[in-house]
């Protein structure tokens, strides 16, 4: 076979599915084709529970020494690595910088695309290399729903020369940034509803791998008693009405002296430890 005969391969995530033909269909026809369309994505997350739990299982070490959590993407997956970052901090109560989601092109392509960031393989070490990263402690999980965003690729390759732990999460088997990391997470999501939208089910299923890094990892570092986020930061009245129950249910004090407690102490940890001391 001749070059101008052959295939180029087309990964999972950019093949067309078998969901359309989409125009012309009705609101309530393609709302319930969609949403059957999406099981793929929370079916792909549940065969690849064995690597995230291995990958976790060197986190949370690695974290409990002190180490932090470095995310790196673009697009989609850079953006679902700063919001998973951002909630850290209020959710369980842990310093911002612990927790660091960089996307390509910097944090104004949260909001806006800057073209050509993603096809730069250099550009993931230069952010990174601002923070100053701990070979002995610190994680590099690089995010690509196509697996070979050079951004992500270069970044992954370059932590690890540097003596990082790297992880990559991907929507394709095989892929690059999977061969480049110490630890991979495949969850082949397969064909997008609309064809190569990874915004769509490989975003949903990468959404949800980075909340089961973040939550156990913190779960298991003593950040949650019970169920509840005891660390969280009562930061607005949602939290402080959280706070305050959370505070009765593991004493017998009042609205009033709870509230008061919680202000005082500026934590559930703090005002339930205040409560454990004699008088």
């Amino acid at each position: 076979m001749n070059a101008k005969n052959q295939q180029r391969f087309v990964p999972p995530t950019e093949q067309e599915g078998d969901h359309g033909p989409l125009e012309g269909a009705g609101v309530a026809d393609l709302v319930q084709r969609m949403h059957r369309a999406d099981r793929a994505a929370w079916e792909a997350v549940g065969r690849a529970l064995p690597e995230v739990t291995a990958v976790i299982e060197v986190l949370e070490a690695r974290m409990r020494d002190g180490g932090r959590l470095f995310y790196l993407g673009a697009g989609t997956s850079g953006r679902l690595g700063v919001v998973d970052a951002s909630e850290c901090p209020p959710t369980f109560g842990v310093e911002p910088g612990r927790v660091v989601g960089l996307i390509a092109g910097g944090d104004g392509a949260i909001r806006t695309a800057v073209e050509g960031a993603e096809d730069d393989p250099r550009g993931a070490w230069g952010d990174l290399e601002a923070f100053g990263p701990d070979p002995a402690r610190d994680t590099v999980v690089g995010i690509a729903a196509s697996g070979r965003t050079p951004y992500v690729v270069g970044g992954i390759e370059a932590a690890r020369a540097a003596g990082l732990h790297t992880v990559a999460v991907v929507c394709n088997p095989d892929s690059a940034a999977a061969a480049a990391a110490h630890q991979a997470i495949e969850v082949v999501t397969g064909p997008e509803f609309v064809t190569g939208s990874t915004r769509l089910n490989a975003g949903t299923a990468t959404k949800h791998v980075l909340n089961l890094l973040t939550t156990v990892t913190f779960i298991r570092l003593g950040h949650v008693k019970g169920s509840r986020m005891i660390d969280m930061r009562p930061s607005n009245s949602k939290l402080v009405d959280r706070g305050i129950r959370m505070i009765q249910e593991w004493s017998d004090l009042s609205d009033a002296d709870a509230a008061a407690l919680l202000e005082q102490t500026g934590s559930v940890r703090a005002a339930l430890e205040t409560l454990k001391r004699p008088d």
